[in-house]
C-alpha cells in the first residue's frame, strides 16, 4: 500500500488543488493511503476532512522577513514544528511527500529530505513562493502551472508544466464544455436565471470583491447593456454601492437578482457571491477578472476569453499570472488605474459586437489551458511512491 502526504493549506488556492490530485491518486490507485499535513488556522482544517481525508497540523511558522522578535524566536520554533513533521511522517509511513506551499510544506520538505522521502511539489503561481523556491533544491519532481517560475531544481529533480489540478466542478464543466458547449449554456443558464441566447459578461473580483472593477463596470452599465446582460459578483458588503451605480447610470428596471425566479427581471444580476460559479463560467461570453493564479487557470482551462485586472499590490504576481495568457491571445490586461468607466465604454461593448474576435481569444485560452493537471500529479507521485517502496 502506497502511503502519500500532501502538505499546504492556508487560502484556497493551496487547498483545492491538494483535493484535487488527492482524489485523483485514489482513482487512480483505491488502495493507496492519503492524508494532509496543514495547520489548525487554515482552510484545510474543515476542507480536508470535509473531503475524507485525514488532516495532522502544526503550527504556522512565517519565514521571518525583517530583524525583530519573531526572526529570534523562528531557529526554536522551526525545530519544534519540524520534530513534529518528523513524527507525522513517520507515523503515516510516508512513501512520497507531496507540498502546495503555504506553512506547513517548508517543514515537510525539509523533514522528508533528512528522512530521504521523495518530495514533490506543485506551483500554482507565475512567481513561486518562499516554501516552494526552498523545497524545490529537495525535489524530486515539481509541476508548475507555468513555463517559468523561478524554482530551481537539484541534479535529482525535474520540473514540468501540468497545468493546475482542477476542482472537481471546474473539471467537469471543461468536459461539459468541450462535448457540448450549447448545451452547457442552456442547463447553466435556467438555472442561473439568465437568458441563454444573448451574450453575457461576468464580472468578479473574488469573494472579497474588487472595487475598482465594481465601480467601472457599474458606472458603464448602460453601454455593456445595449450589447449584453452582465452577472455581478460584488463581494462581501459591495453589493449596495454597484445596484446604486447601475440605477443612477443604466436607469431603472435593469437590476435583477440571481437564480431562476429572477429570469423575468432585468438584465444586471447582482449578487455578493455565488456558490456555483460553474453556472456563471458556462453561461459567460467574457470574464472581467483579477488575475489570481487558480482564476487564470480556471478560465484558460474552460476556453473563457477574458477582460485581466491585475491586482495592484505586492511585487506584481497576478500580472506575471496573466502576461503568458495574453500572450498566446487568450485574453486582454488593462492595468487597475486604466479600468475606469471610460475604458469600459470604450472597449468592451466593441469586444463584444466582434464575435469572431471574442470566440478566436476564447480558442486561444483554450489551447493554453490545461485539464488533465490532477491526474499527471497523481502519476509522478505514484510512480514516485513505487521506486520508493520496492
Amino acid at each position: 500500500m502506497k502511503k502519500i502526504v500532501l502538505a499546504g493549506g492556508g487560502t484556497a488556492g493551496h487547498v483545492n488543488p491538494l483535493l484535487a490530485v488527492a482524489d485523483a491518486i485514489v482513482r487512480l490507485d483505491p488502495e493507496a493511503k492519503v492524508s494532509a499535513l496543514g495547520t489548525e488556522v487554515g482552510l484545510e482544517k474543515d476542507l480536508v476532512p470535509a473531503a475524507g481525508y485525514e488532516l495532522d497540523t502544526i503550527e504556522k511558522v512565517p519565514f521571518p522577513r525583517r530583524l525583530n522578535k519573531a526572526a529570534f524566536q523562528f531557529p526554536a520554533r522551526w525545530r519544534r514544528e519540524c520534530a513534529k513533521t518528523r513524527a507525522i511522517l513517520e507515523r503515516r509511513e510516508a512513501d512520497v511527500v507531496v507540498g502546495f506551499g503555504g506553512y506547513a510544506s517548508a517543514p515537510a520538505y525539509s523533514v522528508a529530505h533528512t528522512m530521504g522521502i521523495p518530495v514533490v511539489i506543485h506551483e500554482q503561481n507565475a512567481r513561486a513562493g518562499m516554501a516552494n523556491k526552498l523545497g524545490a533544491r529537495y525535489a524530486d519532481f515539481v509541476g508548475t502551472v507555468y513555463e517559468s517560475t523561478g524554482l530551481k531544481v537539484g541534479k535529482q529533480g525535474t520540473i514540468e508544466r501540468v497545468g493546475l489540478p482542477l476542482r472537481p466542478v471546474i473539471a467537469k464543466l471543461a468536459a461539459e464544455l468541450e462535448s457540448n458547449r450549447e448545451q452547457a449554456r442552456e442547463r447553466a443558464a435556467q438555472e442561473l436565471g439568465v437568458d441563454s441566447k444573448r451574450p453575457l459578461v461576468l464580472v468578479t473580483g473574488g469573494s472579497l470583491g474588487a472595487v475598482s472593477l465594481n465601480r467601472a463596470v457599474a458606472a458603464a452599465s448602460k453601454d455593456i447593456l445595449s450589447v449584453a446582460q452582465i452577472v455581478h459578483l460584488t463581494g462581501r458588503g459591495k453589493a449596495d454601492e454597484v445596484r446604486n451605480l447601475v440605477e443612477v447610470n443604466a436607469g431603472e428596471g435593469h437590476l435583477a437578482g440571481i437564480g431562476p425566479q429572477s429570469a423575468d427581471e432585468g438584465d444586471y444580476h447582482v449578487a455578493e457571491y455565488l456558490e456555483r460559479i460553474d453556472l456563471a463560467f458556462a453561461c459567460a461570453d467574457l470574464i472581467i477578472c483579477r488575475s489570481g493564479a487558480g482564476t487564470v487557470a480556471e478560465l484558460t482551462a474552460l476556453g473563457l476569453p477574458a477582460v485581466y485586472v491585475p491586482l495592484p499590490i505586492g511585487n506584481g504576481e497576478q500580472r506575471f499570472n496573466a502576461q503568458p495568457v495574453v500572450e498566446a491571445g487568450g485574453g486582454m490586461m488593462v492595468d487597475d488605474a486604466e479600468l475606469t468607466p471610460a475604458w469600459v465604454r470604450k472597449h468592451i461593448p466593441a469586444l463584444l459586437n466582434d464575435t469572431d474576435a471574442l470566440l478566436a481569444m476564447g480558442g486561444k485560452a483554450w489551447e493554453y489551458g490545461i485539464r488533465d493537471a490532477a491526474d499527471t500529479m497523481a502519476r509522478r507521485i505514484l510512480d514516485l511512491a513505487d521506486r520508493h517502496t520496492v
